[in-house]
């Protein structure tokens, strides 16, 4: 039985992970969770799973969670997530909470020398460097959660890295594929939650609508795999069937598929090297598939790709500035503030007033990204 620490159970990704466990109750044993404001959820699942420890973002939470279960050991915010990440009895480290906050919790599981089960994308953006030295210098592993990043994993397998000619990531398109500048000028935050295929978390649909949730996958995975930007090609595939895919230099191509369902790469990250029995995903039927499309993507209307671009071929610290003063945007946005497409403009600006300056400790990193949050942050005010 292996032993699953889950950073953010109460999210999408968190409670796909608890119903593959929920489905393999002999194979996995959850030992130790976290969410955020959830503290309600997370009370549900501490009754159905029993973990031994728990982190919550807040006091109150804290508060009734000891009140409830006063043998069972709590923490709190960040430390908490650093404590969780390093527990000596963990196997499996689920990192699952969105945004930045989820770097230290994962260095800290690095350090243990765990697998990181990973689905926060910015420890790969903003603090990829670090991560790759520390991957080095500590016996520890990550495999990818994201779809498109497992997919890209799982194709790789059927290579050797010195044979891969390019990586094609795929994107839905979001709510608003096709729409054009003048079609989203005044959209709502409520049209942009409609996602077509998946079901997510607000942050990460918002991305996904401004296909920033591109960019930052094009930048996770030069980090991950070690690729050039100019060997990651992105697709856009309306279906969501095909994840990713690897070019080799034969011209072979080798695609992942699947339904878009989470619950598959999390188990993947979970069991690899193995391929176990999956009870809670559907087969692909491919009687019922009418047709798979592909698309370049329109860099005149969704600049979140091409500004990841830009960030990520600039390097060091920008990367983390790219990450900070979206997540500023998206948040800005969701609550009225911003209008849809200043999201991209929020980001431009921010980039244009950095200095680029290494991020080799974690304390730069925590540079870059305060500052960009802060910058962003007055950069918004100057809109009204």
């Amino acid at each position: 039985m292996k032993n699953i620490t889950i950073l953010g159970s109460t999210g999408s990704i968190g409670t796909n992970a608890l119903e593959v466990i929920r489905n393999k109750n002999s194979e996995f044993n959850v030992i130790a969770m976290s969410a955020h404001y959830n503290h309600k959820l997370l009370m549900e699942q501490i009754e159905e799973f029993k973990p031994t420890y728990v982190s919550i973002g807040t006091e109150k939470g804290y508060e009734e969670i000891i009140k409830k279960y006063p043998n069972l050991e709590v923490y709190v915010g960040n430390e908490g997530l650093k404590f969780l990440g390093a527990l000596d009895e963990t196997d499996i480290v689920l990192t699952a909470v969105s945004g930045a906050v989820g770097i230290e919790a994962t260095i800290e599981s690095i350090k243990k020398g765990k697998r990181i089960a990973l689905a926060n994308k910015e420890t790969m953006v903003a603090a990829g460097d670090l991560i790759n030295n520390m991957l080095k210098e500590y016996d520890a592993e990550i495999i990818p959660v994201d779809s498109e990043h497992s997919a890209i994993y799982q194709s790789l397998l059927g290579g050797k890295k010195n044979e891969v000619n390019k990586i094609i990531i795929t994107a839905s398109g979001g709510t608003f594929r096709g729409k054009t500048l003048e079609e989203l000028q005044d959209v709502r935050v409520e049209d942009a939650l409609k996602h077509p295929n998946w079901s997510m978390g607000r942050k990460i649909t918002i991305d996904s609508s401004t296909l920033c949730n591109k960019g930052l996958e094009v930048i996770e995975a030069h980090q991950l795999f070690n690729v050039s930007y100019d060997d990651i090609e992105v697709l856009v595939h309306p279906q969501s069937i095909i994840h990713s895919m690897v070019e080799f230099k034969d011209m072979s191509i080798i695609a992942q598929l699947g339904v878009p369902d989470m619950k598959g790469p999390i188990q993947y990250a979970f069991t690899y090297p193995d391929r176990v029995s999956n009870k809670v995903l559907e087969s692909l039927n491919f009687r019922t598939l009418s047709n798979l499309t592909f698309d370049g993507v329109d860099n005149e209307v969704f600049k979140g790709v091409e500004y990841a671009y830009f960030a990520g071929r600039t390097g060091r610290s920008m990367p983390a500035v790219y990450n900070a003063a979206n997540e500023i945007a998206v948040d800005q946005f969701i609550n009225g503030n911003i209008k849809f497409l200043e999201i991209y403009k929020v980001i431009k600006d921010t980039m244009d007033n950095h200095e680029v300056h290494s991020v080799d400790t974690l304390e730069a990193v925590i540079k870059a990204d305060s500052w960009a949050r802060k910058e962003a942050t007055r950069i918004i005010k100057t809109y009204k």
